[in-house]
């Protein structure tokens, strides 16, 4: 189904939120801020500037929390808050249970069910806030971002937004290079020897004969 002939589906870009801070409060190269690339002469890729927007965004959370947190006490339960309070900024159309578009693929009309940030962005929001936990200096067995109950969270969510929208999720099957071999048989044949041998000794000679021998090897 494609999402641009669906009135209640709008295509979203990588998640980007800016969180309003409080006057005099900004963010600041410090502990946890990611490197800075200004070594680097080279503009960084769109995905690089992305993930540096997304930890910023992150970081001003934490400062903003109630009560505030650190980043060396936000645990997975934080990070899932955090997706949660992404939904209000979301585009996408997830239908309620008791809507009547519930599960239909393409309604026919519009609803008053909630927009939330759809799976797949915040999949991508996580995979790359978590590459920025390590490059900030976190160690990856304490990565939040990796926490179990992280990874169950997204899956309840594509799990949940498959049923309400009726357009089910299908991982990528990896395609594995094909090696294609064949076996070549080689038959040599060899004739050793094709020999009479008579053997003569006197009048009483005896006649013996050799025949045909024949080898044949199969590699």
């Amino acid at each position: 189904m494609d999402s641009a002939t669906d009135p209640n589906i709008i295509k979203e870009d990588p998640v980007s939120v800016t969180v309003s801070a409080p006057p005099s409060t900004g963010i600041q190269q410090g502990v946890g801020e990611l490197p800075s690339s200004s070594t680097s002469p080279a503009a960084p890729s769109r995905y690089e500037s992305q993930k540096r927007r997304d930890w910023n965004t992150f970081l001003q959370y934490l400062k903003n929390h109630k009560p505030p947190l650190t980043l060396a006490r936000c645990s997975g339960a934080h990070v899932i808050e955090f997706l949660k309070y992404l939904d209000q900024f979301g585009k996408t159309k997830v239908h309620m249970t008791g809507c009547p578009y519930f599960g239909h693929p393409n309604p026919p009309g519009p609803c008053s069910c909630p927009l939330k940030q759809a799976w797949g962005s915040l999949d991508a929001l996580i995979g790359r806030l978590r590459a920025a936990y390590e490059e900030s200096g976190g160690r990856p067995e304490s990565n939040p971002f990796a926490a179990r109950a992280v990874r169950i969270y997204l899956r309840e969510v594509r799990e949940g937004q498959a049923r309400a929208r009726g357009i089910p999720y299908e991982k990528k099957k990896r395609k594995r290079p094909s090696v294609t071999t064949s076996a070549v048989g080689v038959n040599v044949s060899a004739v050793a020897a094709t020999q009479a041998v008579d053997y003569g000794g006197g009048s009483g000679g005896t006649a013996g004969n050799l025949g045909t021998a024949t080898t044949t090897t199969s590699l």
